[in-house]
């Protein structure tokens, strides 16, 4: 009987703990080796689970013994990154309310907020970076539009994304 729940339970969701150990430990072999302590824990715990997010449950457990297993066997200077494509393998559903009245305004709001940040860049900066990042043409087109060499066009166009971003970065950190 917990063989076919530890099969109902653990075993469509090793795909997705693989990957979070992948992630996690940053090595095809070095993940082989958790999830498989994972397994075993999940089969020691199946009878507690208690039913609702079997995916969530497993998940867990690969993080926990992902880092106990990286505490054993890794120097604690080594910090492992995973490959960032397994991110979407074990991230959630998108959220079907996207279009809440919420996410609306947010949008709203970070829209408005770029745009006010783009209206207080100098006007060269400004113009160059909308003609680039916002009507698309390349450097070859902005520089004979406004008569400068590529390289200026270049140059404005860093110095208007590191504005911006000091601008826009600043703001999200000011106290209310």
């Amino acid at each position: 009987m917990l063989a076919a729940r530890f099969a109902e339970v653990v075993l469509p969701h090793l795909g997705d703990a693989l990957s979070l150990a992948r992630w996690l430990t940053g090595n095809a072999a070095d993940a082989e080796d958790v999830v498989q302590e994972a397994c075993l824990k999940a089969h020691a715990g199946i009878a507690g689970f208690a039913g609702g997010n079997a995916r969530a449950w497993l998940l867990t457990i690969v993080r926990n013994a992902s880092y106990t297993w990286m505490a054993r066997n890794r120097p604690r200077g080594v910090v492992a990154v995973g490959d960032l494509a397994d991110l979407d393998d074990v991230s959630p559903p998108p959220d079907n309310d996207a279009d809440s009245p919420e996410a609306a305004l947010i949008a709203k709001a970070n829209s408005a907020a770029v745009e006010a940040a783009i209206a207080r860049l100098p006007e060269a900066f400004r113009e160059t970076l909308v003609l680039r990042d916002i009507n698309g043409l390349s450097y070859r087109e902005i520089a004979a539009m406004l008569g400068v060499p590529q390289g200026t066009v270049m140059s404005r166009l860093a110095r208007a994304r590191s504005l911006l971003m000091r601008d826009i970065g600043g703001r999200h950190h000011e106290p209310a």
